[in-house]
């Protein structure tokens, strides 16, 4: 789990102090450049982890998922602290770049899980990796926030730290990579490998290859038919295991991740803006609650509800359910606006504290209407991320391919994240900039987004039930695809 949460940890951690690090660094001329620098450095992470994430899972599956844990983890105990001491652009970006190196290898962790799981215990198993995300989030983004610039901020405490006055931002990095050393800590003296490979002189019952061991087993040498062990798993190409239903799970979660990277990024910035503009008119204030407020009930809905929903109806039914959640969520969000805008002649309504304010019909009114839309979207965050992980290593053919498998998700995860800031934001500043009607006002990014995840949700109708199944337990369960859909052969390795 300390894994899991380096990666959004690293990814949060330094949005806080961003802005006032780019506009330190030499290479700003104009204050409006800083935003264009941002994003290069917040956009090189993706692009590495990217790049090389697919690489980590075959990694993993072929000399375990224990070392290549281990080396990730040194790499962003390291790569933090290097992005701690930067005083040039090009520094933070090659330390920013690194770590998004690294940090693809948590790819291997969903392996871990997978395997280390039964049909009893997954779904609660898998429910911990998005709960981690959340926390690891919260945790970054409070760290980079509090902790920046402490001579400044806790003169009383680090007034007299040389250290910390020529790298201000070395102490929150520190302080993030904790996970990362406690990773480190537990894994190596702890963690054990969950992958077993078969020796080359495995016998085709599993057992070690002896003298006595006969070439034709029992049942085939009474049927007049000789097989000849040579390798217990018949060499193949890893693209082989790319069925029809391998590809319809993998496109239908890009293309709903894609719809939330653009959600994502759209949320903060459609709230702290105007509701001239067609925005909420909120401060960072109120925005901060919010996000507060929806993480009260996250760990309850992750460890308790969801289990409960997937023995029941299964993983497909709540991945189908989840996504229906979030197109509803992504289309009907946006008309908040319209209430914030009533109130336009009552902004301080939306900012800051006073209860007599507060206690306002209006203000109620659009509060509880913003609190209920916001718990849509978590539970259906909750319903399909945890979904597609647990989709995604049910169709694994054999336990050696969850690191691909993995791998190629995570890419495709990571491709998304690149793609989707750019778009939202060029179309939400197109849209606010033409007076347009609905759908391309203000609402076009949140309609954008929500008719991807009806797509998204209407490709999973092709999705047989198959996938329910965990294939690659004790008995490989081979999926192959065919002109009238997908059959599940059971056989025996």
């Amino acid at each position: 789990m300390a894994v899991r949460l380096a990666e959004p940890i690293g990814m949060t951690l330094i949005l806080p102090f961003m802005y006032q690090m780019v506009g330190g660094f030499d290479i700003v001329r104009d204050p409006k450049d800083i935003s264009f620098y941002a994003g290069l450095l917040l956009a090189s992470f993706s692009i590495c982890k990217a790049a090389t994430i697919m690489h980590w899972g075959i990694l993993s599956d072929r000399i375990g998922r224990r070392p290549v844990i281990l080396i990730g983890l040194l790499g962003n105990l390291l790569t933090f602290v290097l992005f701690g001491v930067s005083k040039s652009f090009r520094w933070a970006l090659v330390a920013r770049s690194l770590n998004g190196f690294f940090t693809g290898n948590t790819v291997a962790i969903k392996s871990v899980v997978a395997e280390i799981s039964d049909d009893t215990n997954r779904a609660r198993m898998m429910a911990m990796l998005p709960l981690m995300w959340n926390v690891g989030s919260m945790l970054g983004g409070a760290v980079g926030g509090l902790l920046v610039d402490p001579v400044e901020k806790y003169p009383w405490l680090f007034g007299s730290s040389v250290l910390f006055r020529e790298y201000p931002y070395l102490l929150p990095c520190l302080v993030g990579s904790i996970s990362s050393v406690f990773g480190l800590v537990v894994g190596f003296f702890q963690l054990e490998e969950t992958l077993v490979l078969n020796p080359p002189g495995a016998a085709s019952n599993g057992g070690p290859a002896s003298e006595t061991t006969p070439l034709i087993s029992g049942s085939h040498a009474e049927e007049g038919r000789c097989q000849i062990n040579t390798k217990p798993d018949e060499p193949r190409s890893k693209w082989d295991i790319l069925t029809p239903t391998v590809i319809r799970v993998l496109v239908t979660n890009a293309v709903m991740c894609l719809a939330i990277a653009m959600r994502n990024q759209m949320y903060p910035i459609f709230a702290a803006t105007s509701t001239a503009d067609g925005g909420l008119g909120m401060d960072a204030q109120s925005i901060g609650y919010t996000l507060t407020v929806c993480g009260l009930f996250v760990v309850y809905l992750q460890l308790v509800l969801y289990p409960r929903l997937e023995r029941k109806y299964g993983a497909l039914a709540c991945y189908r359910r989840g996504l229906w959640l979030l197109a509803v969520f992504s289309i009907t969000f946006p008309l908040l606006s319209v209430l914030a805008k009533h109130l336009d002649s009552h902004t301080n309504h939306l900012v800051g504290f006073n209860i007599a304010r507060w206690l306002s019909p209006e203000l109620c009114l659009f509060w509880v209407i913003l609190i209920v839309q916001l718990y849509i979207r978590m539970f259906g965050d909750i319903l399909a991320f945890t979904s597609v992980n647990l989709l995604v290593a049910n169709i694994a053919p054999r336990k050696t391919d969850l690191g691909f498998m993995n791998g190629l998700q995570q890419q495709a995860t990571s491709i998304t994240y690149i793609i989707g800031p750019i778009i939202s934001g060029y179309l939400w500043s197109w849209s606010i900039k033409h007076s347009l009607p609905y759908p391309f006002n203000s609402h076009f990014v949140w309609v954008l987004a929500g008719m991807s995840l009806a797509a998204s949700w209407y490709m999973t109708r092709s999705i047989p039930d198959t996938v329910n199944v965990f294939a690659s337990g004790s008995g490989a369960q081979n999926r192959e695809g065919s002109s009238d859909g997908e059959s599940a052969n059971v056989s025996s390795e």
